[in-house]
């Protein structure tokens, strides 16, 4: 007998005070962007905006990979789960940035905080991730949040609305195809083929006409602000994640909705209805349902 003993595995980070100044980082990110996109909506069509913001992310993760010795791990492999991959995205952000011209930002934020319950959906369905009691709970309360928050019948269901919703269907539909990317690829490829075929894409919807606006120079920082917005608020809160458990760290990413409420209601006189509250209240409740009962399996 060995008198060895086994290797303890290291228990995860739980460090919440850090990962709460991560995530106010992605708070001030994710609402500045949103602050953006409304400001070069006055100029731009959202794919000109995603085009710019292509550009500006491929210059950055070209400058980050090759500062840090990784660019050759671009590789072309999956180029068809890519290709996929980045069409849903393209798709899904132009539908973000669609709604937030058009719709409150809060419903806008409280719609696409669905997205986690369409992953665990699409999941079940593509990845054959098993479909528990939970999970189905957890789906229906936040169908119903949904429900309350649009109120069909009660009150006119508008483009915005649409819009936001779709674009959630499609955020969980791209972390779906990232999922199976992450088994092979290194973030830096992914990151590499996310902006450079979205950049193709862009351009392609954009010179469709033959009529690509060019920005004034009044729009150059809100474009910066878009194009490293999204790089900044993804990195801090996976970085947040790092260092404390998804059950911590995503209460505090609900607090993205009433951050969103106050810039609608201070700069663009929105008012709060309380079916968004009561809506993203039960959304808010099935995610953090599926993250406890997923963390107590996995123990």
């Amino acid at each position: 007998m060995s008198d060895t003993a086994p290797a303890q595995v290291p228990a995860p980070p739980n460090q919440p005070l850090r990962a709460a100044g991560w995530m106010l980082g992605a708070i001030v990110a994710f609402s500045a962007m949103a602050v953006a996109g409304r400001a070069a909506s006055f100029e731009l069509d959202t794919f000109e905006m995603m085009t710019y913001r292509s550009i500006i992310g491929l210059v950055v993760v070209l400058a980050v990979g090759g500062a840090a010795g990784t660019l050759n791990q671009i590789t072309r492999r999956n180029l068809g789960i890519h290709a996929t991959r980045n069409l849903l995205h393209f798709i899904g952000q132009n539908l973000w940035f669609y709604a937030i011209t058009v719709a409150p930002l809060a419903l806008v934020f409280a719609l696409e905080f669905t997205s986690p319950l369409w992953t665990m959906l699409l999941a079940a369905l593509f990845l054959g991730e098993r479909m528990t009691v939970w999970k189905a709970v957890a789906g229906l309360m936040g169908f119903a949040g949904i429900l309350i928050i649009v109120q069909p019948g009660a009150q006119e269901i508008s483009i915005g609305m649409v819009a936001a919703a779709t674009a959630a269907v499609f955020f969980a539909s791209t972390a779906i195809f990232t999922k199976r990317l992450t088994r092979t690829e290194t973030i830096t490829c992914i990151m590499f083929y996310l902006t450079a075929m979205q950049l193709v894409f862009g351009l392609v919807a954009c010179l469709w006409d033959g009529d690509m606006a060019l920005p004034s120079v009044a729009m150059l920082p809100w474009l910066l602000v878009i194009g490293l917005g999204g790089l900044t608020a993804h990195f801090c809160l996976t970085t947040a994640l790092s260092v404390a458990p998804a059950s911590v760290v995503m209460p505090m990413d609900f607090a993205r909705l009433p951050a969103i409420a106050v810039i609608g209601m201070l700069f663009y006189a929105e008012d709060l209805q309380w079916g968004v509250i009561l809506g993203a209240v039960l959304i808010f409740g099935a995610n953090y349902l599926n993250i406890l009962t997923s963390q107590r399996r996995s123990l």
